[in-house]
């Protein structure tokens, strides 16, 4: 999937309180995992399994998805049909040369030109940045039919930025967009359904928005399209098809997506059920820094499920989710009987986390370059009196 030029909104499944109560409501009836044929994604190689100490099932809460984003200086080949003089002097950063040559052709009511100026004064690419100069350029492309603008300018309206905050004309402009079938609009108003505060509440014409934006690979919206999946939210339940949204999810390295997979292979719910590839994805979200995923990775560590025994790793991982502020009764009871030498290691380890403690060379190193650069800087005094 291409990067998308602006963030998404920020809004996610379990954020919203429609959504949010109907999960709450059904979770308890999700359909029981059936047989299935779906071969597990695997994230890397790891070991097997045997029991359930995470102390999960069914009724377990998804987490919230982040908002998507990219690098601002980035944009999106949606602007121009083809590759043009103004879009490659705008992929090239000559943005003053874009601007120039993209002007005239604006002020013949070329929405991809519109745009493309838009976005210039938007980011301030070449010139000072001014949102209004941007919000009027996208409002003429997003009137002249361009999706992408109609889009950003929404965007601009749900917070306010060089245009009075108005949510209502964000989802009207959402809904342009995403009836040109563009994915991040998609996903934004099929929130705004969930929500129903500035668009119809309507639970199906969100999981139909979401499927649209999540077939057009969008993580977020696979992660939260597989979701309603697999509670049935708005849509015919599915833990077979929403497993594997979410396997796609996590795929391209949504985190949030990662830590879900894992719990659906750990569970053996709506995919076969396989501990080691768990334990795989429970990791790769645990190095990307998610306090969820080191603390069930710890646990796995501590017990010897899915991977080898590692009291010390475990106590790492431990400690690094501490550090974000979670802590876990079950996993401390775990790591009781791990040896004060391996305790203390284990929090220098998560200390220095993700890079490794320096070693007595590497202090003698350092210790040298030290000598070396005192020694320089006495021999400059030196040489200036």
């Amino acid at each position: 999937m291409r990067p998308i030029v602006c963030a998404v909104l920020v809004l996610g499944l379990a954020a919203m309180p429609a959504l949010a109560a109907s999960s709450s409501a059904s979770s308890s009836k999700r359909p029981a995992a059936a047989a299935t044929t779906t071969t597990p994604l695997a994230p890397g190689g790891i070991a097997p399994v045997i029991n359930n100490y995470l102390g999960l099932d069914d009724s377990s809460s998804l987490p919230t998805p982040e908002t998507a984003g990219s690098d601002a200086s980035t944009i999106s080949q949606d602007i121009f049909a083809k590759r043009d003089d103004a879009y490659g002097a705008f992929q090239r950063g000559y943005y003053l040369t874009a601007l120039a040559l993209a002007l005239p052709r604006a002020e013949k009511a070329d929405p991809a030109a519109q745009t493309l100026i838009a976005e210039i004064y938007a980011k301030g690419l070449g010139v000072a940045e001014n949102v209004a100069t941007a919000s009027s350029w996208y409002a003429l492309a997003a009137k002249n039919g361009d999706r992408m603008a109609a889009f950003e300018l929404g965007l601009l309206y749900l917070n306010g930025d060089g245009v009075p905050k108005n949510r209502q004309r964000a989802a009207e402009l959402f809904k342009q967009a995403a009836d040109k079938g563009y994915p991040p609009a998609e996903y934004n108003l099929a929130l705004m359904h969930v929500d129903g505060t500035d668009a119809s509440p309507s639970l199906a014409d969100a999981a139909r928005l979401m499927k649209a934006a999540a077939d057009a690979g969008l993580a977020e919206a696979q992660y939260d399209y597989g979701s309603m999946l697999m509670d049935g939210t708005g849509v015919a339940p599915n833990p077979q098809e929403g497993a594997r949204q979410i396997g796609l999810a996590a795929q391209q390295g949504l985190v949030e997506a990662e830590i879900e997979y894992a719990t659906l292979l750990y569970l053996g719910k709506g995919i076969e059920k396989d501990v080691h590839q768990a334990v795989g994805w429970y990791q790769r979200a645990a190095n990307a820094g998610n306090p969820v995923a080191q603390d069930r990775y710890a646990k796995l560590l501590a017990v010897g499920e899915g991977v080898p025994l590692d009291l010390k790793q475990a106590a790492m991982w431990r400690a690094l989710a501490r550090r974000q502020g979670l802590t876990d009764p079950v996993l401390d009871k775990l790591l009781v009987s791990i040896p004060q030498d391996d305790l203390n290691t284990a929090e220098e380890l998560a200390r220095f986390w993700p890079s490794k403690p320096p070693t007595a060379a590497d202090a003698a190193a350092e210790e040298a370059r030290e000598k070396a650069a005192a020694a320089s800087v006495s021999s400059n005094k030196l040489a200036g009196s």
